[in-house]
């Protein structure tokens, strides 16, 4: 698996549209921006076909340190959940269907 940056994509952008690569990586900083400022107001955020990014509040709780097995409080914390859209599902399953059935054999000779 391969990492994928910002600055990778925002020069992947700017070569298929021939903008600027500064103007792109403004207009990508602004979306995510955006992203977290609407996520950080507890709005839900809807791509059609992409997926949709909302937020959860997850309850405090009490933990268990595995080491020490000392009991610790988990105060209450908001997360992000993602749900995958249709397009991204079939475009994840394409990935799925290439693979061969076993990686672990050598390849036919």
């Amino acid at each position: 698996m391969h990492t994928v940056t910002k600055k990778e994509l925002v020069d992947r952008i700017a070569d298929q549209t021939s903008y600027k690569r500064v103007l792109v990586k403004k207009v990508v900083q602004n979306f995510l921006d955006e992203v977290i400022d609407e996520l950080g107001r507890g709005n839900r955020l809807e791509f059609r076909d992409f997926g949709v990014f909302e937020t959860k509040e997850r309850a405090a709780r009490i933990a268990q340190n595995p080491k020490t097995l000392q009991r610790v409080h988990v105060p209450p914390k908001r997360t992000v959940k993602f749900k995958v859209g249709r397009m991204m599902k079939i475009k994840l399953q394409e990935g799925l269907d290439e693979e061969p059935a076993s990686s672990n054999l050598p390849p036919a000779t």
